[in-house]
């Protein structure tokens, strides 16, 4: 699984300066000596100000902020993720337009269920082969297209660990939102593949906003 950085909109300053502008205000990076104005290091005041806006769901000013990533990851990640929807949008891959290679995701080690609740894994794990099925699933695929069948019918047949393509965009507070759930260690294992890779890109651009996000 692989989460890319394609492009990013502002900076913490930004969401600093959107907050502010209620009060016809506005802010700018911290004077260093010998160096100036240094861009990337708020004033304090400006980094209390993050973390007040955070604490008490001021959410707004995280919304100039935003991230565009490219994805691949199994489908059945991808369904999960699909579902937050406020401040994000999606563009996938799709195989009624595309024949590329059918690529699957194979855990090197099989969680077993969970005693305890209807939902989630166990830590205890389990050797399982299942290289035939996707033999036959990719091999399926291959021979319905090759008999003309159209591409979104003969689709059908491929299992929900193929791999998939997207780019996925949104907000700062969005993201934030995303990871603050699908981080957590009850969040299943492979979303939280993908989640973590967003955490780090994000704390990289936004070290102040995502800080006080994430501690929410």
């Amino acid at each position: 699984m692989k989460v890319t950085l394609i492009d990013h909109m502002g900076s913490d300053l930004s969401v600093v300066n959107a907050a502010r502008v209620s009060f016809a205000k506005t802010s700018a990076w911290d004077m260093i000596p010998d160096a100036g104005e240094v861009e990337g290091y708020l004033k304090v005041e400006d980094e209390r100000l993050i973390k007040f806006l955070a604490k008490h769901d001021h959410w707004s000013p995280f919304g100039h902020a935003s991230m565009q990533f490219h994805i691949k990851a199994p489908v059945f990640v991808a369904r999960q993720l699909v579902k937050h929807q406020v401040g994000l949008v999606w563009n996938e891959v799709s195989r009624r337009y595309v024949d590329t290679e059918v690529e699957f995701y194979v855990p090197t080690e099989w969680r077993l269920a969970a005693e305890d609740k209807k939902q989630g894994s166990s830590d205890e794990t389990v050797k399982y082969d299942i290289s035939s099925a996707h033999q036959w699933a990719k091999q399926c695929y291959e021979n319905m297209l090759n008999a003309g069948i159209a591409p979104e019918m003969a689709r059908m047949v491929l299992p929900q660990s193929m791999y998939t393509e997207w780019y996925w965009s949104g907000t700062l507070y969005a993201f934030a939102r995303v990871c603050n759930l699908r981080c957590k260690p009850d969040a299943q294992v492979e979303t939280q593949m993908v989640a973590d890779q967003i955490d780090v890109l994000a704390k990289e651009l936004f070290p102040n906003s995502w800080e006080a996000l994430r501690d929410v």
